[in-house]
């Protein structure tokens, strides 16, 4: 077990240190986060309105963080290529990101064009109908892509890497309110983005 938490550290660590340099993305990120728990929350109330929320306002959020402001260039503070980041990332790197978010994206056409997905989604009447099935296809496409790199880091690396990255992206809205709570503010005061110093050492 103490392995297992020394994996979580250094996968959040490495996770912070190579893709949140920038205070807008860390901004974006606690927005995030926020409406994360939020739809943790809602997920015992209504869950098709709790994936609406998470995909519609914290995925948006936190992956334009990544894609718009984050750096993509050479990482003085790390002294890594993009490249190289991309290929050692252990969950969703940005092209595997682009696959998720296209499925995401064509998912509500599909079930405008065919209500009821096959049989697969309860057939809507109206708006609020559709915007149901949606979020339920949303729901279910989450929990798929979570299981579908958990089962792939199984086969990649091992059980324990596959286990510690679910949980750190389970609980990565709770670590990210702690970590960059105060980035808007310092956002506000002209930092655009964290100082080098603080990516020297993990925490």
């Amino acid at each position: 077990m103490k392995n297992f938490f020394e994996d979580l550290r250094v996968q959040r660590w490495d996770d912070h240190r190579y893709y949140h340099h920038c205070r807008i993305n860390q901004s974006l990120h606690l927005l995030s986060a926020i409406s994360f728990v939020v739809a943790y929350v809602l997920l015992f109330i209504e869950p098709a309105w709790a994936a609406l929320l998470a995909w519609m306002v914290s995925m948006t959020s936190r992956q334009s963080g990544h894609f718009f402001f984050e750096p993509l260039g050479y990482d003085e503070v790390n002294q890594a290529t993009h490249e190289f980041k991309e290929d050692i990332k252990v969950g969703y790197n940005l092209r595997r990101k682009v696959v998720l978010l296209s499925v995401w994206a064509l998912l509500p056409l599909a079930i405008f064009m065919n209500p009821g997905l096959f049989g697969l989604l309860p057939e809507h009447e109206d708006l609020m109908g559709f915007l149901q099935a949606v979020g339920y296809a949303w729901l279910f496409l989450g929990v798929a892509a979570l299981l579908f790199r958990t089962l792939h880091l199984f086969i990649l690396r091992d059980v324990q890497t596959g286990m510690v990255w679910m949980t750190k992206i389970l609980t990565d809205p709770f670590h990210d309110i702690y970590l960059y709570h105060k980035a808007p503010l310092q956002l506000l005061r002209g930092e655009r983005f964290a100082d080098k110093s603080s990516f020297n050492t993990s925490h």
